[in-house]
């Protein structure tokens, strides 16, 4: 509320400054990648197991003791999920190479048959040779591919290890010491202000939380449209390649079209002499596309950050623009942070109230100093 009693409502200004923030801030994140992913996969863990801290702390004990109590429940639940999934995914990687290529060479059939089909309905295409250069070019890729890119991928793997170890140890910290950073930073703010202040605390943390919850929701509903579509088309698996390829559309975009490559495979090798259903695979993931970037996102995560749908699709290109993959996975929450803190810092501004109080208070705290420098 301002001062004349009105709900206050941001303006073009206030929107412009949010959405350059944005861009400015994703493009600095972009650069210390390393410490943004880790701190993302925190927050994740740190919002999960949150409820049980809170449990805890209702029952009587402390921050301190809750937050180690629960850190070493989710320590225990995931160490006896490892040991006990680490030799079904062991006997599995065994056999990683030889099904992948079996599949990729299923994806190579089911490209030359599209391929042929195109050189019968078009003679330039049959004259340019165009399926003979594919399947060449395909071939050497696939048969270099192990000694080619599989070391840059383990290297890459290796060096984001150290980085990603940190996630555990950060969602830890916040669990137990985030109540006093909290604390910490509250002290430093003027009494006039401290209201808003806290305010901008409780809806920076809404809002993060808010995003994971949406973000989780999304992934559900992609998940039955997806197993449901696969399921009616006949491909084998469909509830695994759903929730597969839902988790790998959290990267907006590429995320869809690298799911949508691996069922398309997987529909090429178990029906060989039938195109139709990968064609019809393709087909159900532009349907579940569109309906993420007009119906479903905007009701999950743009609903919870309360972001117009036309602003949460644009948004997503924007981020992509500037920062690339990171950009589109964290523009949304990103944006949703920077609103609430743009939206409140031009409500202090505009409130000549606010500001008024903390004049006066100034005043007060100066008159107060000098009438004991008199007595002194």
């Amino acid at each position: 509320m301002t001062a004349s009693g009105l709900p206050y409502r941001a303006g073009p200004l206030v929107w412009a400054a949010n959405i350059g923030a944005t861009c400015v801030v994703l493009f600095l994140f972009q650069k210390i990648l390393w410490l943004v992913v880790p701190f993302i996969l925190a927050l994740i863990i740190y919002y999960v197991l949150m409820p049980l801290k809170l449990q805890l702390l209702l029952r009587g004990v402390s921050h301190d003791r809750a937050a180690a109590w629960v850190s070493l429940l989710a320590f225990g639940v995931f160490l006896a999920g490892a040991v006990l999934a680490f030799p079904a995914f062991f006997g599995e990687a065994i056999a990683w190479q030889d099904s992948a290529m079996r599949y990729l060479g299923g994806g190579i059939r089911l490209l030359a048959g599209a391929m042929s089909d195109l050189e019968q309905r078009f003679g330039f295409i049959a004259q340019s040779s165009a399926r003979e250069m594919l399947e060449l070019q395909l071939g050497g890729f696939f048969e270099h591919f192990a000694e080619k890119y599989l070391p840059g991928l383990a290297m890459g793997i290796v060096a984001w290890s150290p980085s990603l170890m940190l996630a555990p140890f950060l969602a830890f910290f916040m669990l137990r010491d985030g109540w006093r950073f909290r604390r910490f930073l509250l002290r430093a703010v003027p009494n006039a202000y401290f209201e808003r202040s806290l305010y901008v605390m409780d809806e920076v943390d809404r809002t993060a939380r808010q995003y994971f919850v949406g973000l989780l929701q999304l992934t559900l509903l992609d998940t039955v449209c997806l197993a449901a579509g696969l399921w009616a088309i006949g491909i084998s698996g469909a509830l695994t390649l759903g929730l597969v390829t839902a988790v790998l559309a959290w990267v907006p975009y590429i995320g869809s079209i690298i799911g949508c490559l691996l069922v398309v495979l997987v529909a090429a090798t178990d029906f060989p002499g039938q195109p139709g259903v990968a064609y019809a695979a393709i087909a159900l993931f532009l349907f579940v596309r569109l309906l993420d970037d007009f119906v479903f996102m905007p009701l999950t995560v743009g609903k919870s950050l309360k972001m117009h749908p036309l602003l949460t699709v644009l948004m997503i290109f924007v981020g992509g623009a500037v920062a690339g993959v990171p950009g589109l996975m964290l523009v949304l929450p990103v944006l949703g942070v920077i609103m609430v803190i743009g939206e409140t810092l031009g409500l202090l501004l505009t409130d000549t109230r606010l500001r008024a109080r903390h004049v006066h208070a100034k005043a007060l705290a100066e008159r107060q100093l000098t009438h004991d420098l008199r007595l002194d």
